[in-house]
């Protein structure tokens, strides 16, 4: 991206938008270094993005508001950010074992480690995503239970009292928990409001919770709140992720895995 001190004002906004894109997230001190300009004036070219709604800011720089993404069919979205999901996706299968009874909840980044589970010989997942129960329910020696209740078609999930009731009847090893925001201070948040009971009903009947969430995730606060961060055991994300903000999540207790 050819990036010039000399552009107008217009233009470096643009081309933050441009790097905003294909990273996920930007920070001020890189984006003052490529325009050779002041950190405050970054600041204020963030904050008129911002007001139009086309980024979010977060600690230290800016993030994608992810509204177009929201919009996507499950399917669409599995393309975004596809390699660093992927990465994480191996990373999170490594931790689960043979004969391990698992929770997972619903997103892009679950379905891939779906996927990665296919190589263990047995295995118990109770989940809330159609698409993982319709990945894994064929492998041999793998018992699958979807939970039943309400059912969100866009993005694939069932929710509810029916699927919360049913959920309370287990008590599994380990949780990968997908989440669209993790903060050291406001904790895990997600997109779906209609979720957020279940993921947290789930951190509640785990030994131990995996959180996985891509980099543009880090440090961002999403519209329903799920839990604190001191609920999560170990987090998984990529090596784009701040690190400051990585770091003042490891002071809350938690082993973070980047890959």
């Amino acid at each position: 991206m050819d990036i010039s001190p000399e552009q107008s004002v217009d233009q470096r906004r643009q081309a933050i938008l441009d790097l905003l894109d294909k990273r996920g997230k930007v920070r001020v001190t890189d984006l003052s270094r490529m325009f050779e300009l002041s950190e405050v004036t970054i600041r204020n070219d963030l904050s008129e993005l911002e007001a139009t709604g086309r980024l979010e800011r977060v600690h230290g720089g800016a993030v994608s508001t992810n509204k177009s993404y929201f919009n996507m069919s499950f399917h669409e979205r599995i393309t975004r950010y596809e390699t660093e999901k992927q990465n994480i996706a191996k990373a999170a299968a490594a931790m689960i074992n043979p004969n391990d009874t698992l929770m997972i909840n619903s997103g892009t980044t679950t379905f891939f480690i779906a996927q990665e589970l296919k190589t263990l010989k047995s295995l118990t997942v109770v989940t809330n995503s159609v698409v993982i129960a319709h990945e894994l329910t064929p492998i041999p020696g793998f018992n699958v239970i979807l939970l039943g209740g309400n059912f969100n078609p866009q993005y694939q999930f069932t929710y509810g009292e029916d699927a919360l009731s049913q959920l309370r009847r287990y008590k599994t090893d380990k949780l990968i928990l997908s989440a669209d925001g993790v903060d050291s201070q406001l904790g895990l948040t997600t997109h779906h409001y209609q979720e957020a009971d279940v993921s947290r009903a789930m951190l509640d009947r785990v030994n131990q919770s995996i959180v996985v969430a891509d980099f543009t995730k880090i440090g961002r606060e999403n519209f329903a709140h799920i839990a604190g961060i001191d609920r999560v055991d170990r987090l998984i994300t990529n090596t784009s992720a701040d690190p400051e903000e990585l770091e003042r999540i490891a002071d809350h207790g938690v082993e973070i895995s980047v890959v």
